[in-house]
């Protein structure tokens, strides 16, 4: 997230250089035609009258890049500000909340080992306090780290989260769907620590009834098993609530309590109307391919479109109003709605060009889910489906996701640049997770069907999962998996994007000057996620055995 942000500011003050550039030429020019014209002939008067038209246009050009490009800058930064405040609660609740939990339950579970043994020795033990030596004897290892700092970029002075008018209705849309997702995760985890402490006294009175030892032995593991389960269960759901319920609070601080919106819905805020910019709307193509229920391949071919245009209008429309969406691509939308949407596109127009249409998230999913479950051949040729599939007897994720690449570089370039584009967007989507209650492997249950069909042929049950691993190893794995545009030429899917889609896009419409060329070599950047986790389920098995060994010892 750090690294997207440090990209997109620094293209907005490349973009605000060039911007400064153009004024400069711009008021030198107009000198220029204010010297005494009666020296100068008529022949040299149009070419001056020219020049300042060209560089008028070139001045209109990049003050809508800059405009573009500090827009982006403005949401990464937004990103980066609520993805801080997250991590860095989440680590303050665990080393505050979550080890001490931990800490009880390996001092319960410790306590009724060898009960058969060393029974009064055990009796004899004082979790509390034992947990509370524990937690003396070693305070670095419990104490809450320093909070992690937001890095600024390049004289960027802003560290707040920005409630400014172009992203203001996005930020409220958001947090409303945080409200709900938290009304909804607290009524789950008080049922989830209820059942804990339902068992955790089903397992007291067992031992304090003093049971035959064989009953108590065939109950005993059992019993456990499902204790640990329904513990990690409110650990994972009171972490989830604390880092959702930080990025709220930041946000209701952001917005204030005046803005807050009554009612929830899943239809996107209308956006102010932008200021008018002098742009081409993009063409109408003129081809003769199917759309819907025809060949990729073919279509590209005919239209001219690297990426078709409905599903890089798709795509943009759930980046800028759904990435937090619950549900999305799960939840089903209005199928008359669906309908209105697929016909607008295969008369070759755009429903969702206009930053103020109000469609719902749920259907333009539901549009982009139909038109890839409709191609005659399906996104994953049937001839390489066995092959893929074989891929997943290969256990280690790493080789695993080479094995797939391998096979994904035989197929067309223009079939590959779609791919890449589309799973490069899922998995944006299931960074936020947290939210929209979409990670990796939901997002293959709703998309193996639809991109990697199962053959008649094949038994359609034991199949389908193996389907599903192997799209949810490409999502997580896209990167590896796919070459990069340095390998190969096309779209790149862009994690921010600005409310005006087309507006210089070095496949769409090509500017004029050098702009083109310096702009060509961007790439997107992701973030490096997972490391905190892992770091924490390493330092949880190093207490656990040095928890078993203390009581040991005290026994």
């Amino acid at each position: 997230v750090m690294k997207t942000y440090h990209m997109y500011h620094a293209e907005s003050i490349s973009a605000e250089s060039k911007l400064k550039e153009a004024e400069k030429q711009e008021e030198k020019q107009i000198g220029r035609s204010g010297d005494p014209v009666f020296h100068i002939r008529l022949e040299e008067r149009h070419q001056r009258r020219s020049s300042v038209k060209k560089i008028e246009k070139m001045k209109e050009k990049r003050q809508a890049k800059y405009s573009e490009n500090k827009l982006k800058s403005i949401k990464a930064r937004n990103e980066y500000l609520l993805t801080l405040e997250a991590t860095n609660t989440s680590v303050f609740k665990y080393y505050i909340h979550d080890l001490s939990d931990l800490i009880d339950y390996n001092l319960e579970t410790s306590r009724h080992e060898g009960l058969d043994i060393i029974e009064n020795a055990v009796d004899n033990l004082e979790p509390r306090s034992d947990k509370q030596r524990f937690m003396e004897m070693y305070p670095v290892a419990f104490c809450p780290p320093m909070k992690f700092e937001f890095q600024s970029h390049m004289g960027d002075e802003v560290c707040q989260v920005s409630a400014q008018q172009p992203v203001q209705p996005e930020l409220m849309l958001r947090y409303q769907q945080l409200q709900s997702r938290l009304a909804t995760l607290k009524i789950e985890n008080e049922e989830h620590s209820r059942s804990t402490e339902s068992v955790k006294s089903t397992v007291s009175e067992t031992y304090l009834s003093k049971p035959s030892i064989a009953k108590r032995r065939a109950n005993q593991q059992e019993t456990e098993q499902f204790y640990f389960m329904k513990l990690r269960e409110y650990l994972e759901g009171s972490n989830l609530i604390t880092k959702l319920q930080a990025k709220h609070d930041l946000l209701q601080r952001t917005l204030g309590e005046g803005h807050r919106a009554e009612y929830m819905t899943t239809r996107p805020p209308n956006v102010p109307p932008k200021p008018q910019k002098h742009r081409k709307s993009r063409p109408r193509s003129q081809y003769n391919a199917k759309l819907f229920n025809g060949d990729l391949e073919t279509f590209v071919k005919d239209s001219g479109q690297i990426i078709p245009l409905i599903v890089e209008s798709c795509i943009r429309f759930i980046n800028l109003y759904g990435l937090q969406h619950q549900g999305i691509f799960r939840v089903s939308g209005s199928q008359v709605e669906v309908n209105d949407i697929k016909n607008s596109f295969e008369r070759g127009e755009n429903p969702l060009a206009d930053d103020q249409s109000n469609h719902d998230i749920n259907s333009v999913a539901g549009v982009l889910k139909l038109y890839f479950r409709g191609l005659e051949n399906p996104l994953f040729p049937k001839e390489r489906f066995n092959d893929l599939i074989s891929c997943i007897r290969v256990d280690n994720l790493y080789e695993r996701a080479l094995h797939i690449r391998k096979l994904l570089l035989t197929l067309p370039r223009s079939v590959l640049i779609v791919m890449r584009y589309l799973f490069a967007f899922l998995n944006h989507l299931s960074q936020y997770s947290d939210e929209n209650m979409m990670d990796p492997y939901n997002l293959a249950i709703c998309f193996g069907p639809t991109l990697m069909p199962v053959p008649e042929i094949q038994d359609q049950v034991s199949c389908q999962a193996h389907v599903n691993e192997i799209v949810k190893t490409i999502i997580i794995h896209h990167e590896t998996i796919f070459p990069d545009a340095k390998e190969l030429d096309g779209p790149v899917y862009e994690k921010c994007m600005a409310g005006d889609d087309y507006c210089d896009s070095p496949y769409s419409e090509h500017g004029t000057l050098e702009e083109v060329d310096q702009d060509a070599g961007t790439e997107p950047h992701t973030s490096e996620d997972g490391m905190l986790c892992a770091h924490a389920i390493i330092k949880l098995v190093l207490i656990s055995t040095v928890l078993k060994l203390l009581v040991l010892r005290i026994q």
